[in-house]
């Protein structure tokens, strides 16, 4: 029998120190605790969201994330392909993902907004609709990845091959056009 927690707040806690209770957490709120590092395996997290707290390298295997926003959030070197992907939905905001991985996973409408993604893998995600408003995606991997309606006009140091993922519909600004042209070795002014 799974422990069951509903609308609760968790503030400042180290769940380094203190360990998190298996279970399933609906309508939670974490401000500013600390998972780094552990195994939070096998948690169900739905309608929470998660304010200033440290994620990195937190191993997620099988964990569900449903409705799930991470705001302000260090969220290095998680690997989000091993969690529960049955109706898999967050968003992120003001979060530091580098290194972290996404792949195979389909995480339509996800929103990444005015985060860091440096190094992070979505080969073969499925991306559709989702957005990377004011986001840096610096030598973040797309291969085989499905970013149809994807909106990167605020996002900056993407680079990718408009052949080897499925971009129709995707939005683009003129600024940033650059990346999508750079494996062509050519000078634009």
């Amino acid at each position: 029998m799974l422990d069951f927690f509903d609308g609760e707040t968790y503030s400042k806690i180290d769940f380094m120190n203190t360990k998190i209770k298996k279970g399933e957490y609906d309508n939670c709120t974490f401000l500013n605790c600390n998972f780094e590092g552990i195994h939070a395996s096998n948690i169900q997290f739905v309608e929470c969201e998660f304010i200033d707290c440290n994620f990195s390298n937190t191993i997620v295997t099988n964990t569900a994330f449903k409705d799930v926003s991470f705001v302000n959030c260090k969220m290095i070197g998680v690997k989000f392909n091993e969690c529960d992907s049955f109706l898999l939905q967050f968003s992120f905001k003001d979060c530091q993902l580098n290194f972290s991985s996404f792949y195979q996973l389909k995480i339509p409408n996800t929103k990444f907004i005015n985060s860091n993604l440096e190094e992070v893998d979505f080969t073969e995600t499925n991306l559709t609709g989702s957005g990377f408003s004011n986001s840096d995606l610096h030598n973040t991997i797309f291969e085989n990845t499905v970013l149809e309606k994807v909106d990167f006009r605020s996002a900056k140091n993407f680079t990718f091959s408009l052949e080897q993922n499925k971009v129709k519909g995707a939005k683009f600004s003129k600024e940033n056009l650059v990346g999508l042209l750079s494996k062509y070795k050519i000078v634009i002014d």
